[in-house]
């Protein structure tokens, strides 16, 4: 029998520890230090307290950041939480020609999401597909404004990320509606249960520790969403840049030579704060639950 050494472990798993140091520990570290300091891309900076904090809580561009990404969250939630259930039912059936059905509908999770954005951004444009179909037909006279109106670019962008997401987390549902016992549907339907019943009564709570995984992965994504909101945008974060979520306020604030590390860093701590609250409460209502 081979003699294994004590140190054998250490040197397998060494590489995996040094790259989370490197990559994930030492940033999130260093966050924590610049948010308390000026400092710039080119630059040290000093110790400043509180400050960065304080000028947070009177940042109105932050207002209008926070509000995009709460709405972003309460609107990407339902949407992406019970579609993608509703979408994985439908192609679990086996029938001639699913497969082809699964993979178009999957196929928009693997497209960059850049690529994804400036292709609906031409759609959408005055001049694009949409409101050339809308003026065709007599529903709108003139362009409707879906990439210059505040609010009219914020959904453009929702629906964008629900319409990319829904094969990602169709495939999620569709491991977890496997593992759901196909006898208790067939002792349901034994005892007279309907579909809907079926549905409300065996598929829900079979697949309840999915939804509230699915649901966390969203909200975070949700929080965190940059590119479709970049892109659609042209980088501007809208009229007014009253469209930033709060991931572009941090990176207008940290990018270039003259950029405010220190108080990206602070709205980064914020960030991280806020993402929390979704996750506990979802956690909490799942304990509740149980």
């Amino acid at each position: 029998m081979t003699h294994r050494r004590w140190f054998t472990p250490w040197l397998l798993a060494g590489p995996a520890m040094v790259w989370l140091a490197v990559f994930n520990l030492w940033p999130t570290v260093n966050t924590v230090i610049l948010s308390f300091t000026n400092a710039k891309p080119l630059g040290g900076g000093r110790f400043t307290g509180l400050d960065n904090f304080e000028r947070v809580l009177g940042d109105d561009q932050l207002a209008d950041a926070l509000l995009n990404s709460i709405v972003y969250l309460l609107a990407c939630l339902p949407l992406l939480t019970f579609l993608p259930l509703l979408l994985a039912l439908l192609v679990q059936r086996k029938v001639p020609g699913i497969t082809f059905f699964r993979t178009a509908f999957y196929t928009p999770v693997i497209a960059s999401a850049v690529v994804v954005a400036l292709i609906w951004g031409w759609v959408l444009d005055d001049r694009g597909l949409v409101n050339g179909v809308l003026q065709q037909s007599g529903l709108a006279d003139a362009p409707v404004s879906f990439l210059t109106d505040r609010w009219l670019l914020l959904f453009s962008a929702i629906a964008l990320t629900t319409w990319k997401g829904l094969g990602y987390y169709m495939v999620i549902y569709l491991s977890a509606l496997a593992n759901v016992g196909r006898e208790l549907h067939e002792a349901a339907a034994v005892d007279g249960a309907g579909a809907a019943r079926r549905f409300w009564h065996v598929t829900l709570p079979g697949v309840r520790p999915t939804m509230l995984l699915v649901s966390v992965l969203i909200s975070v994504s949700a929080l965190r969403v940059f590119s479709e909101l970049y892109v659609l945008s042209n980088g501007t974060g809208g009229p007014g840049g009253r469209d930033m979520s709060v991931v572009m306020l941090i990176q207008m604030y940290s990018r270039g030579f003259t950029g405010h590390l220190g108080y990206a860093s602070a709205l980064s701590l914020l960030l991280f704060v806020i993402t929390l609250g979704p996750m506990l409460l979802l956690m909490r209502l799942n304990r509740k639950a149980d």
